[in-house]
């Protein structure tokens, strides 16, 4: 693997060539725009670190976050599952939450903000052969990957939403499960479990040793293809206190988007290369055909023309429903978004 893309941009270089100077007329933006903007009001950027190939918007950003000023951009580790409370609690300034994932965090009145769509389409739902559809889940045990066995596994919002609106209690009518990914794998293999929730890198792993079937793929399946699955959320107090270094964080990881877009195969050599894929899963994001194929399919260019209001309102009226969420989503929208950065720089970045 080493040798298809030995020839590639190896990290250091991708992240050194792409200077605003380099980038500004590629992504759409005058470099005299940024220049004539107030500097950002911290010049440290505390990012969460995604754990999967479609979040690589944040680590491509690197380099632009750079010339937006930042002189430290960091990439904070924590556990899966935790997105919301550590955003809450102020370790970092950004992160990459799923659609739904945020919303428990503000339904509870913790100090977090959902700032912008990303893209469709990270999660599929992979079923044995009792799994035909989401209904034939009532009873059965969904797995999804984790660093320790969790028979107590909480629902995983977006995944809950999808069985509420087949009219199935997340919380009641089925059982979660955690494991580490090749256990999970395995298992579903051999029909221990029923169904794993997979994110990628994992779907193009299992597709590519026959292991079980696609129910729902989030990419492609309405409702779901309809809205965000990946998100830029913040913490409250960053967002309030330092809106200059917001808007100009977000400039960036949204110009990384773009490149996402435009550049898959760029992108798709610079995430093989890359010294963060150190989690669990990362020998697979070492394979550069995985890789690509990620990159080529999500629909990154969705950010400009998706209303991510209209996810938080479909992911909280599903959760809302089932009662897993006390407030309506209305309520929800008021106390946890904020467009104002998106809008404007809809109007600056133009496709």
């Amino acid at each position: 693997m080493h040798a298809q893309h030995a020839e590639g941009w190896t990290r250091r270089r991708f992240l050194g060539g792409l200077t605003l100077a380099g980038t500004a007329g590629l992504l759409g933006l005058p470099a005299r725009r940024v220049a004539a903007e107030p500097p950002p009001e911290t010049t440290t950027l505390r990012l969460l670190q995604g754990r999967g190939i479609c979040t690589s918007p944040q680590y491509v950003a690197e380099a632009l976050l750079r010339d937006e000023g930042f002189t430290a951009v960091n990439y904070v580790e924590t556990g899966q599952g935790t997105l919301g409370p550590v955003a809450a609690s102020g370790p970092v300034a950004l992160t990459f939450p799923e659609g739904g994932g945020f919303l428990p965090n503000v339904d509870a009145g913790d100090p977090v903000v959902i700032l912008s769509g990303v893209h469709v389409g990270c999660y599929e739902l992979f079923g044995s052969d009792r799994v035909r559809s989401v209904r034939d889940l009532k009873g059965k045990t969904i797995a999804r990957p984790g660093a320790i066995t969790d028979t107590a596994a909480s629902p995983n919002m977006l995944l809950a939403a999808i069985l509420a609106y087949v009219g199935l209690d997340p919380r009641q009518d089925v059982t979660w499960v955690t494991y580490p990914l090749a256990e999970a794998m395995q298992l579903l293999a051999a029909g221990q479990i029923d169904a794993f929730w997979a994110f990628p890198p994992e779907p193009q792993e299992l597709r590519a040793r026959g292991i079980g079937h696609v129910v729902v793929n989030t990419r492609t399946d309405r409702p779901w293809s309809q809205y965000f699955c990946c998100m830029v959320a913040g913490n409250r107090a960053f967002v309030q206190q330092h809106p200059v270094a917001t808007k100009r964080a977000m400039r960036a990881i949204l110009k990384a988007v773009d490149l996402c877009a435009r550049e898959p195969e760029r992108v798709a050599r610079d995430i093989v290369d890359k010294e963060w894929a150190r989690f669990e899963g990362a020998l697979y994001e070492k394979q550069y055909a995985y890789a690509l194929q990620v990159m080529q399919e999500l629909p990154y260019n969705t950010w400009r023309e998706y209303d991510p209001e209209e996810t938080v309102r479909f992911y909280a009226l599903r959760l809302h429903e089932a009662g897993m969420l006390k407030h309506s989503p209305q309520k929800l929208i008021a106390q946890g978004t904020n467009w104002r950065f998106l809008n404007e720089l809809k109007r600056e970045l133009k496709g």
